[in-house]
């Protein structure tokens, strides 16, 4: 299975904070050139929803100031998208959303604030499906973004922006957020690397709350050593965010080159039942091999709840959703409609402002909420995710990964589950146990289909193990190289 070469994966970033801080090129020239890639691209893929060259020029020239003053940026020069659900100064913060067209928050997410720090500079604020509630990326209020593999295809969701501008090789990274696999899915739809780190591994500070007890932002890269290098620099503990965790990353990079030998990988039992693409449980096969060739033990491994998941996620998400979603009431954010009386001024905000699948999801986590049914619903739900915890506690006493599918089929085409729901939800059969449980977990690149659609091998850890993730996935990738492949339009 190892690509010829003795060569290891190629890391994008890498290349570039070398060049930067060794004086062969400066942070200016390599904004430039995204910024040409950017405009020449985004016609056919629409991965941005914002973007501003005289801000990008003026944040490069001041990390070659930075770079010439002697500073060690491990990012230096570094142009990374960042999803319009973070905020970003000087950029709008839209959730892909009416209800918030033109707000423009002026202050940095913590974890934004810190690849500034790190000599990153950010390209633009990516799509995604509004408040971060869909699949595809085809619930975005302004755009529809298309996968750089093939754009009557969709780049999943909902950080499909973030996905689709690094598949395009526009930006080497972005920013996303995972609440049930937002990361992860569309990463695996456009043959990326994705990360969901343990929750509360990386401060939520400047990302818009969908669910806020599995809300997780995570890096999106080309390979899984640029996706270490944006982690380490993002995770760790912050004082304005009262979730996060009062550890710091480790040591991600170290554990890159580790390799696989010694750790054991439980293949996940419960992943043939979920109704997936042959193919995909071919490729899965295969995959699993290569975590062998690698020099991983294998086994099998159950956890027995897993396949509650969805019903489950979809009920605490939106019950979390219906809460969080409340404060959008036309008079702090966003254009005011005209109204006689504040209950009518309420109802033609939200009416105007919030696409059909945020409300959907409001009146669905309202009904689980209300008097009569959150016993039947929501607490029922809670206990059932209790028990998931403990069932992935139990198998990670076992091994020290589990691995599954990221997707139960290739990227679907575009238009192909909007009128259905349910067909939408089910994209993230194999993403939501990781999130109910909070921990952490990676989808790296695994072959294609028959169609020549990216698809993708889904690691997870218990909480705080990342290192593992990035150990396993990174020997993975070496043996295989899969992460080396491009769209054409990235050519």
């Amino acid at each position: 299975m190892r690509a010829p070469g003795g060569a290891g994966p190629t890391s994008p970033i890498g290349e570039i904070v070398s060049a930067v801080r060794g004086g062969a090129k400066t942070a200016e020239q390599t904004a430039r050139e995204a910024l040409e890639r950017i405009g020449r691209r985004e016609p056919r893929i629409g991965a941005f929803l914002t973007w501003d060259e005289g801000r990008v020029i003026a944040e490069a020239r001041e990390v070659d100031r930075r770079v010439a003053s002697g500073e060690d940026l491990p990012l230096a020069g570094v142009m990374v998208g960042v999803k319009d659900n973070m905020t970003a100064e000087g950029y709008p913060a839209s959730c892909g959303s009416r209800i918030l067209e033109g707000f423009s928050p002026g202050y940095d997410a913590t974890a934004v604030a810190r690849l500034k720090e790190a000599g990153a500079i950010v390209a633009g604020k990516t799509n995604l499906d509004e408040f971060a509630m869909g699949s595809s990326t085809e619930n975005s209020a302004f755009q529809k973004t298309r996968n750089p593999w093939d754009p009557e295809r969709v780049p999943g969701g909902s950080s499909g922006g973030s996905a689709a501008a690094v598949a395009a090789r526009e930006v080497p990274a972005a920013l996303g957020s995972d609440t049930g696999g937002s990361v992860r899915q569309p990463a695996a739809l456009c043959g990326v690397v994705g990360l969901k780190p343990t929750w509360g591994r990386v401060s939520r500070f400047g990302l818009v709350a969908f669910a806020s007890s599995l809300d997780q932002i995570g890096p999106l890269a080309a390979s899984v050593e640029d996706a270490a290098r944006l982690y380490a620099v993002v995770a760790g503990p912050d004082a304005r965010d009262s979730t996060a965790a009062r550890v710091g990353p480790g040591d991600p990079l170290g554990a890159v080159s580790r390799g696989a030998k010694g750790l054991r990988v439980g293949v996940l039992r419960e992943a043939a039942a979920e109704g997936a693409d042959p193919q995909v449980l071919e490729n899965f096969s295969r995959a699993v091999s290569a975590l062998s060739a690698a020099g991983a033990a294998v086994e099998e491994v159950s956890v027995p709840r897993a396949p509650y998941a969805i019903p489950v996620y979809y009920v605490v998400a939106n019950a979390e959703a219906s809460s969080n979603l409340a404060r959008y009431d036309g008079i702090r954010y966003g254009p005011r409609e005209e109204a006689d009386d504040l209950e009518s001024f309420y109802a033609a905000h939200r009416t105007r402002g919030f696409g059909p699948e945020v409300k959907r999801r409001i009146l669905l986590g309202t009904f689980a909420l209300s008097a009569g049914y959150a016993d039947a619903f929501y607490k029922r739900a809670s206990r059932v995710r209790a028990l998931l915890r403990r069932d992935f506690a139990e198998a990670f006493s076992r091994v020290d990964a589990i691995a599954c599918p990221t997707v139960p089929a290739p990227a679907f085409r575009l238009g192909e589950k909007v009128d259905d729901p349910l067909a939408m939800y089910l994209s993230d059969v194999y993403t939501t146990p990781a999130s109910l449980a909070g921990i952490p977990a990676i989808s790296v690149p695994s072959g294609f289909s028959r169609e020549g659609l990216p698809l993708a091998l889904q690691l997870m850890a218990a909480p705080w193990r990342e290192e593992t993730l990035f150990a396993l996935s990174a020997a993975y990738e070496r043996e295989t190289r899969f992460t080396d492949a491009a769209p054409p339009i990235a050519g």
